[in-house]
């Protein structure tokens, strides 16, 4: 089939790029020619594991294409993506004025095409807008009402809007796109969910086809309820702390139920990123908009942001306070794999040690850059080049992402470099008694900082990677 991606964010550009992987020809359009000409360059403008060389294999192949050119863009796409940011206004609303802009340049681009002759290639002269951008409960027809205003009037041109929810994890986004679970489509008409499905028809998953109104909710219904098992499991752990309960096996055991999953159950500061924060407040909004108190979603909500705050408190209470004191920070993007800094927990702790007097030294593999892009040249505050670079002449060392590589840090070097052996593990990726052993003094989520007590404990602790991380 022949595709075209309006958006070469995370999800258009994978999308486009795993398209072009099962045999689609696809054509990834952006207005920003900067960014155009750097995937025409071969540069990725994210970073996301194995997404450079598909994107590479498929332009040597010639079925993977980018231009800033809509309507050269469009011309004879079967299926038209909106694959457009949504970023969240300050009332939790989502922002649809990129998607309201790619609605009327599509139906201007398609009805250049056509007085230029150039969408014979079109069967009918019709074509599918599909929105993958996550977006509230009426936007299909929005997108609709908007096509309609700028098409011809003698109707020469067709189109049909479907709703086409993505599900993709920022540093697993490739594996996701291909190896899908489901596939959602929100059509008003059989023809449309046929078009799409056809798209989708190499992946083997699933296909839902349900109304507009249903592909747009389920989205945000998802990444709730996923949201909802981050705060839930922070708040046993939260319980752990006061009673020297340990989290980490409580989760091993709801996890090995069943109907509650492992997955998403374990503890840490609080999920971040792109989607989770912003579709929570988005999916509360939605239900204020419908005159509904989401009692459940707030709490959730609540419990995310003051997540960061009792971490804070941790490392705090460790040292006496932060005024005068060098911090180590490993990790800055929200989670591993990815550079995105966006809603991050790093993003609130960082600041809080600054105003407090403390000087912090962060490293982070490959996210360095755009948190400095993101907190701004401040006094006191430093991006290193290692972990042990971070951690060298630390009051304190505070584990905020569980890159893999911190795992696998030498803890004696690491010892030997601190001015104070205090870790603050806000991830739990070490355990506790090898920390205690190896001469720290460690504080983690949920879990006793004592030496456990008994074989037994231990070997359960130590199941602990069987346990789905957020």
């Amino acid at each position: 089939m022949k595709l075209a991606i309006i958006g070469t964010g995370y999800v258009g550009l994978v999308s486009g790029a795993c398209f072009a992987e099962v045999g689609h020809h696809v054509t990834c359009i952006d207005e920003i020619e900067e960014k155009i000409n750097s995937l025409l360059a071969g540069r990725m403008p994210i970073y996301e594991p194995g997404l450079e060389e598909m994107v590479k294999r498929n332009r040597n192949e010639g079925r993977l294409h980018f231009t800033t050119n809509l309507a050269e863009g469009i011309d004879g796409a079967e299926i038209i993506f909106i694959a457009v940011g949504t970023p969240a206004l300050e009332d939790g609303r989502s922002d649809l004025s990129y998607v309201r802009k790619a609605a009327v340049q599509i139906s201007k681009a398609l009805s250049d095409n056509l007085s230029k002759n150039l969408a014979n290639n079109l069967t009918n002269n019709y074509a599918v807008i599909a929105t993958m951008s996550t977006v509230p409960v009426g936007t299909s027809d929005e997108i609709e009402a908007i096509l309609q205003e700028n098409l011809p009037d003698d109707r020469s041109v067709k189109v049909d809007v479907v709703s086409n929810p993505e599900f993709l994890r920022e540093g697993t986004a490739v594996y996701d796109r291909m190896n899908p679970h489901r596939i959602v489509i929100g059509a008003n008409n059989q023809r449309a969910a046929d078009i799409v499905s056809q798209a989708y028809a190499p992946y083997k998953a699933p296909i839902h086809i349900t109304n507009r109104a249903t592909a747009e909710l389920a989205k945000y219904a998802c990444n709730a309820f996923l949201a909802t098992k981050i705060s839930f499991i922070n708040e046993i752990a939260n319980i752990c702390d006061l009673v020297e309960a340990d989290v980490t096996q409580i989760a091993k055991i709801m996890g090995e139920d069943p109907r509650i999953g492992p997955e998403f159950l374990r503890p840490g500061i609080g999920y971040g990123g792109s989607c989770f924060p912003k579709d929570t407040r988005a999916l509360d909004q939605i239900a204020r908009s419908q005159g509904h108190y989401f009692a459940l979603l707030k709490a959730v909500i609540e419990v995310n942001n003051v997540q960061k705050e009792r971490f804070v408190d941790k490392m705090r209470q460790a040292i006496g306070g932060f005024r005068g004191k060098t911090i180590g920070i490993l990790g800055l993007a929200f989670k591993p794999n990815t550079d995105d800094v966006r809603e991050a927990p790093s993003l609130r702790i960082i600041p809080i040690l600054l105003d407090e007097g403390a000087k912090v030294k962060a490293y982070d593999p490959i996210a360095g850059k755009n948190a400095l892009a993101m907190l701004g040249e401040r006094e006191g505050f430093e991006i290193c080049k290692s972990p042990y670079e971070a951690a060298a002449d630390a009051d304190l060392l505070a584990i905020v992402t569980e890159w893999p590589e911190f795992k696998e840090l030498d803890l004696s070097i690491l010892r030997s470099v601190m001015k104070k052996p205090i870790v603050c593990d806000g991830r739990n990726i070490y355990l506790p008694d090898v920390m205690l052993n190896a001469g720290f003094e460690y504080y983690s989520i949920g879990r006793p900082n004592k030496p456990s007590e008994g074989k037994a404990a231990i070997v359960s602790i130590n199941h602990e990677s069987i346990i789905g991380g957020n």
